[in-house]
């Protein structure tokens, strides 16, 4: 019987890794939230069937104690170690990534698996070992949940200890201007676009990336903050209510933006109601003095903004009076054109002066948020006229509407994200070129009940757009597809595949006169 265990265990300890690794991976995806984790869990479970299945033979093993069901033991556990060892191999958008906190979920997993292994060796002999340990290589699916209520404590220190040390270090800068920004959509746009009006005139520290986590937000600051910087963006995400103020809490923003507030996050917000709240929490955090940047335009804004309005600033696209906004109390943008090369606008202050700016950036969907960051660093001292170099240098954020030229072909890239109303303004600067404009898009995800209405309306707004609509992933894109043909679309030129690279290597393909234009709209994430 134990020459049997030997050999289930020296099969067990590398597919016990790889189901670990792929899970965690998975987690770490997750947010370490064991609430999205287990809605995942609920969607991709037919993903990992053979784990499900591997549980219920365990099960059987432990009752029957026979040679051929350890036979079959060994065999899945084989079969378990070449189908995650191919997942392993598979290219991945975002790495597993070591950090501490794995590393301690890692030791955790592995001394609960020894206890159960030793307390079913004291107790009940080497007999049923086998079964259990097909049960624990399988149970892996499950296990980091397990793991992350046990180490919530430890977890909770850690996270207290770093949120307190990125509190002193904040204190240690006398007259560092915080200015903090979120929105469901924009704030990355702002946060950097803000950087480069004021960088040529104070010493600023923004946020890397899409750190705009907490614990994102604490490792800047203690990674990064110098007593000679004088402001300091932080962007401010969240996808629960409370998470903007729990950001709050720890910077204490003096000025404020919010950038946008729409249909994101909806599987965990459940609802806009939620969603208007939290990104309000900002407003909230406020002090006396304090000023507030509001995207006049955006209507879900609007509703709230009436109570905030002793210390509101609006910045908008449309003319004054028409949602509801006057002049007297915002920034507005008028005379817009748009063109291949970039955008023009004109931009009026409260005070009556206006100034024209232009920008690489295409899309008049971009004026609004560069307009918001113009509103912020005028209201810090800049005047507008100072502003327009600065406007000029604005770099397209990275898979944000940004261009690269590769020959005859070129690739806009909006893959970083996706929303209903940013797709809808991307598929309508495609249409803007001249030649053969080309979508790549998988749609778009995480919005609840109202994902496949969001993603059918997307549909049609690219079918009168587009020349080829090409779509990745067959399940997720039936409803663009939907869409796409509603509006008479040809069925042979909305061509649906299940991969990126098949995508791209048709849209290199057509032969069609022209310059190609294709834009990347979306890359869902490996969790997806």
């Amino acid at each position: 019987m134990e020459i049997r265990t030997l050999i289930a265990a020296v099969l067990a300890v590398p597919a016990f890794y790889l189901t670990f690794r792929y899970n965690m991976h998975m987690f770490q995806l997750n947010g370490y939230k064991n609430g999205e984790h287990i809605n995942w869990l609920k969607k991709n479970i037919r993903q990992q069937w053979l784990l499900v299945f591997g549980i219920l033979l365990g099960i059987l093993r432990i009752v029957l104690p026979v040679l051929a069901l350890d036979i079959v033991v060994y065999l899945t556990l084989l079969l378990i170690f070449v189908v995650y060892r191919a997942m392993k191999h598979m290219k991945s958008k975002k790495k597993l990534v070591y950090t501490a906190r794995v590393k301690r979920m890692m030791a955790t997993d592995l001394i609960l698996t020894a206890v159960c292994v030793a307390a079913v060796a004291w107790f009940a002999g080497w007999a049923p070992v086998n079964g259990v340990l097909l049960i624990l290589v399988s149970a892996q699916f499950l296990m980091n949940l397990v793991c992350n209520v046990f180490n919530h404590p430890v977890e909770a220190g850690v996270n207290r200890y770093y949120i307190n040390d990125a509190k002193k270090k904040l204190r240690e800068v006398p007259g560092l201007v915080i200015i903090g920004v979120t929105g469901s959509y924009g704030k990355t746009s702002v946060k950097f676009y803000l950087q480069t009006l004021l960088q040529e005139h104070f010493h600023v520290l923004v946020t890397p990336e899409s750190y705009n986590t907490p614990m994102g937000v604490v490792r800047t600051i203690r990674g990064s903050l110098k007593r000679t910087h004088e402001i300091f963006i932080c962007e401010m995400g969240a996808r629960h209510v409370g998470d903007i103020k729990e950001i709050c809490d720890i910077v204490h923003p003096r000025h404020g933006v919010i950038t946008s507030i729409g249909p994101q996050h909806l599987e965990t917000f459940f609802n806009m109601e939620n969603i208007k709240n939290t990104k309000f929490e900002l407003a909230d955090a406020l002090p006396e003095g304090g000023m507030l940047f509001l995207n006049g335009d955006n209507v879900y804004i609007q509703e709230k903004a009436g109570e905030y309005a002793n210390k509101t600033f609006y910045y908008a696209e449309s003319a004054p009076g028409d949602s509801g906004h006057s002049a007297a109390e915002g920034y507005f943008a008028s005379d817009i054109t748009v063109s291949q090369t970039g955008t023009e606008f004109t931009v009026t202050a409260p005070d009556g002066e206006s100034e024209r700016f232009h920008m690489r950036l295409i899309g008049a969907h971009n004026v609004i948020n560069v307009v918001g960051a113009i509103s912020v660093a005028n209201k810090l001292g800049i005047a507008l006229k100072d502003l327009r170099i600065p406007v000029r240098r604005i770099e397209p954020v990275p898979h944000r509407m940004q261009m690269r030229e590769h020959g005859l072909v070129t690739i806009i890239d909006d893959a970083y994200n996706s929303n209903p109303v940013g797709s809808k303004a991307a598929v309508e600067t495609l249409a803007m070129f001249d030649g053969v404009r080309i979508l790549v898009t998988p749609g778009m995800v995480e919005l609840g009940d109202k994902e496949r209405e969001y993603n059918y309306k997307f549909g049609t707004y690219a079918a009168d757009c587009c020349d080829y609509i090409l779509l990745v992933g067959r399940k997720h894109t039936e409803p663009i597809r939907e869409g796409v043909l509603s509006k008479g679309f040809a069925k042979d030129r909305c061509l649906v595949y299940d991969k990126l690279e098949e995508a791209l290597s048709y849209a290199y393909s057509i032969k069609e006169q022209g310059h190609k234009y294709i834009l990347l709209e979306n890359d869902l994430p490996d969790n997806y």
